[in-house]
């Protein structure tokens, strides 16, 4: 099929975008309107293949959307394009609200006019994948069962209120208007090509330049991880499996706490390249939580396990080793970022 998908050059889009042309034999509309994050590097040798073309365009655009669907003809959405980093959104919330629920606004409406006029069998083949987050349910606490398709909304950040608003957009167009929806939640992706600003590249890059390591309160706030490669086959799965009005939780069942997390780092990066000083836990610095955040998050992605015959092919240690063994390969990609993108900008823990 040829998929039209949205923010194809941030992290977990160039993730499906690979995966989808080393897989599958779909072609690939990338609709990217490249902010800071997005990178075509991150499309490795995607970007070569007849299969793919990329149209830059803001999916909060209605005319450039409409033009977008009438020249690709596509058979599929894959909305992934969003403003993702909670400290970003408390700092400057307006973003978010234009690309997390105005763009999926504009997105929808383009998408049900162009789907409405197609033929019938296209228009019943035809699916609209959004890709949102377990952040929109909230907080958990430490005995808390973890999330699954039906727990309640409770987002707390300016970021998980705007993807819950996207979230609560789409289910509605396919109520009101009938336009075929398939809806993901994820946990915290790690993995190649994720911008320096996420904890886990943040802690590598940090530790690898002997900088302090900035641990939000007392590290205890725990994150169930999904290595990226992993989410992308699944992500392909619900579009091509998935079944029209539901939705998908998908997680790896292997929570950590952010100090867990940043301590397998280390030992993994001391063994792969020691530091003359000595271990480097020495860099840890506990700093002021954050404002709004999150205890814990954890998706129980059994029905999604069963439906999509899938379940995540890396456990954390080896998706962490291999992670870190790809910032130490492709350490012109990461500096070129830090030097040129970042120029003195706050970096939070950010998980």
């Amino acid at each position: 099929m040829r998929i039209l998908l949205t923010g194809g050059c941030g992290f977990i889009g160039s993730a499906v975008v690979r995966r989808a042309i080393r897989t599958r034999s779909h072609e690939v509309v990338n609709v990217d309107c490249m902010t800071y994050a997005a990178s075509t590097d991150a499309l490795e040798e995607a970007s070569e293949s007849p299969r793919y073309v990329h149209v830059r365009a803001d999916v909060a655009d209605a005319a450039a959307m409409a033009r977008v669907f009438a020249e690709y003809q596509p058979d599929a959405v894959m909305h992934l394009a969003a403003e993702s980093h909670v400290d970003r959104s408390i700092d400057g919330p307006a973003a978010f609200i234009r690309t997390n629920i105005v763009g999926t606004y504009t997105l929808l409406e383009a998408a049900r006019a162009y789907w409405s006029r197609l033929p019938p069998l296209r228009k019943s083949a035809f699916r609209f994948h959004h890709i949102s987050t377990d952040e929109v349910f909230g907080a958990l606490g430490p005995d808390d069962p973890p999330f699954t398709e039906a727990t309640a909304y409770d987002p707390r950040s300016p970021y998980s209120a705007s993807k819950a608003a996207s979230d609560h957009l789409v289910r509605a167009w396919f109520h009101t208007y009938g336009l075929p929806i398939l809806l993901s939640n994820t946990t915290n992706n790690y993995g190649p090509w994720q911008f320096p600003e996420k904890l886990i590249p943040l802690m590598l890059l940090n530790a690898l330049e002997g900088k302090p390591l900035p641990v939000y309160g007392d590290g205890s706030n725990r994150r169930d991880w999904l290595y990226v490669e992993d989410h992308a086959e699944a992500l392909l799965r619900v579009l091509e499996r998935g079944t029209p009005g539901r939705t998908y939780a998908i997680g790896a069942r292997q929570p950590r706490s952010n100090l867990e997390v940043v301590r397998e780092l280390l030992a993994i990066l001391d063994e792969m390249r020691p530091d003359p000083a000595g271990p480097r836990e020495r860099l840890i610095r506990f700093v002021s939580d954050r404002p709004g955040h999150d205890f814990r998050y954890e998706i129980d992605p059994s029905r999604a396990e069963q439906a999509l015959d899938w379940r995540a092919e890396h456990d954390f240690s080896s998706g962490l080793r291999r992670t870190v063994q790809w910032y130490m390969d492709h350490e012109d990609w990461w500096r070129r970022i830090r030097a040129e993108r970042y120029r003195g900008e706050r970096l939070g823990s950010a998980a």
